[in-house]
């Protein structure tokens, strides 16, 4: 199985829109008071611990006690959480189906909490068309920390020459480049089908 080659996905702005913004611009239709939100409750904090593994319920709630001023809106990333995870992007999907009918191995390799992936799972159950699931909740530990791809490396059996890894996010690509992964920053479902060409030849 070491010589065979495998596509490795991000899930959120890859298979899945995620875009916080989509609710708060709802919710606080004002700019300026928007950014002082994002700036001033901590949020990339609190998020990165759901994508650790911390409770998905507890942690924002918490967090929200701990910034009175935006509680309400603190909570909102849980009770409206799906606003800001949706639509999946077909194009992506289509990309995934067709490396399945050919017999590629699709992983997914993610940042997600636990209980927010299996509301998303939940929601759309496509989220389980994967031969191998990575999620960072589980793991202990997100990218682009070098351990969660040594734990893909280890768990699948794929040599990193042939692992193809698929992100947005730049230091995510860059941290599996320096293990010696196939990479693609992605942009949009046609970009990419033209560089899986390029790896599978």
């Amino acid at each position: 199985m070491s010589d065979q080659k495998a596509v490795v996905f991000d899930i959120g702005n890859v298979l899945l829109e995620w875009d916080p913004d989509k609710l708060f611009k709802r919710l606080v239709p004002d700019e300026a008071a928007r950014e002082a939100f994002y700036a001033n409750a901590d949020m990339e904090a609190m998020n990165e611990a759901i994508d650790l593994g911390a409770p998905f319920r507890k942690t924002i709630y918490a967090h929200a006690q701990a910034h009175p001023k935006y509680s309400d809106l603190i909570r909102a990333w849980h009770d409206n959480w799906l606003d800001m995870a949706t639509p999946l992007i077909d194009g992506s999907w289509e990309v995934l189906r067709q490396l399945r009918s050919e017999g590629v191995p699709v992983l997914a390799l993610s940042n997600f909490g636990t209980d927010s992936f299996a509301l998303a799972e939940k929601t759309y159950p496509a989220l389980k068309e994967f031969d191998q699931r990575f999620i960072s909740g589980h793991l202990g530990v997100i990218k682009p920390d070098p351990a969660i791809y040594e734990i893909v490396e280890s768990q699948s059996g794929f040599t990193p020459e042939n692992l193809f890894f698929i992100d947005d996010r730049k230091n995510n690509i860059d941290a599996a480049r320096k293990r010696g992964w196939q990479t693609h920053l992605f942009a949009s479902p046609e970009n990419l089908r033209e560089s899986l060409k390029k790896f599978l030849v």
